[in-house]
């Protein structure tokens, strides 16, 4: 307005260019007359001050974070309505809406999330075989190859939900099954850190024989090395017939602890496989849902990097793990 008054345009063809008042543009102009400069700086002004105190927003936060019937009502977990209701009826707050009690949450870092379950891990010797095994990833055995054996499964057929990008409001909807007569199968599998690829054979049952069978496959692959498998506490992994040949041909089982499945760097891959292969699917035979898997696996292979770094930076590289882990 200043720049354009000084070139010589009048106030009615200011106000017009500019979408302004006339009054407006002649307070403008006056001021920076008599003021200079100065009088084009913004003049900021705080806001509306807070309604609700420091004390009462984190008060907000620890009720939120309460199991609502340790206060006495009758329902396992909050919602913001519920919450809103609870503040106002016990004089925490005089009155606020249901946002402000959402942006107060948001701005403290407390967020809606889904329970879940943990199954502590009961091993006398769970400190010493968790080291273990964090010792076999983090430094391999010169002259060995450290393996990680699972079993996937079971394998039966029907539809799995799973996500995909869609139209809003056109989900994909799969059919339902109550009679499911095709049976099931078992995915036996490994994988092998030293080049992050996964083995694996599927059989109509996971027993001692299929068990050996498969070890006998990972032998004749890496001829001459010592093998390290990494397997859980399945009673065909602990049977008389497969320790005996594994003692006879240079392959070390090393078990994980009780409930230490997460231990096991094979669980990161099959959780992968069972998003990427089979949620979403509708396979309705069992060639055709061993076909995906094994496009799958294959596709993972040719893509496949030496696996290394596990949990650096978890609790559980802490000396005194599980001793804080509470």
């Amino acid at each position: 307005m200043v720049l354009m008054s000084g070139q010589g345009q009048p106030v009615p063809d200011i106000a017009y260019l500019l979408k302004a008042t006339e009054d407006y543009v002649r307070d403008v102009i006056h001021a920076f007359n008599e003021r200079g400069f100065d009088a084009l700086d913004p003049k900021w002004r705080e806001g509306t001050p807070n309604k609700i105190s420091e004390q009462a927003r984190d008060w907000i936060c620890v009720i939120a974070r309460c199991d609502p019937r340790f206060l006495g009502q009758p329902f396992s977990g909050w919602s913001l309505s519920k919450l809103r209701d609870y503040l106002i009826a016990t004089g925490q707050v005089s009155t606020i809406s249901i946002e402000t009690v959402r942006r107060i949450l948001r701005e403290r870092g407390v967020t809606w999330q889904t329970s879940k379950t943990w199954k502590a891990s009961n091993d006398p010797d769970f400190t010493a075989k968790m080291r273990a095994i964090l010792e076999l990833y983090d430094r391999p055995p010169a002259g060995g190859r450290v393996v990680c054996v699972d079993e996937f499964g079971p394998l039966n057929l029907q539809p799995r939900p799973g996500k995909a990008w869609r139209p809003r409001g056109k989900p994909v909807r799969l059919r339902a099954t109550y009679h499911r007569e095709h049976g099931v199968r078992h995915m036996i599998a490994s994988l092998d850190l030293a080049t992050g690829k996964i083995h694996y054979r599927i059989r109509d049952r996971k027993r001692s024989g299929e068990f050996l069978d498969f070890l006998k496959s990972l032998r004749r692959r890496w001829p001459g090395q010592r093998l390290h498998l990494i397997l859980d506490n399945f009673s065909p992994h602990k049977h008389p017939t497969v320790r005996a040949w594994c003692q006879a041909n240079q392959v070390e089982l090393v078990f994980l602890p009780t409930y230490s499945s997460w231990l096991n760097w094979i669980e990161a891959e099959f959780a992968a496989l069972r998003y990427f292969a089979l949620n979403g699917t509708d396979h309705r035979s069992h060639a055709e849902q061993d076909s995906a898997i094994g496009d799958y696996i294959r596709w993972h292979n040719q893509r496949a990097r030496p696996k290394t770094g596990y949990a650096t930076k978890s609790k559980i590289r802490h000396p005194d793990y599980p001793f804080k882990a509470a």
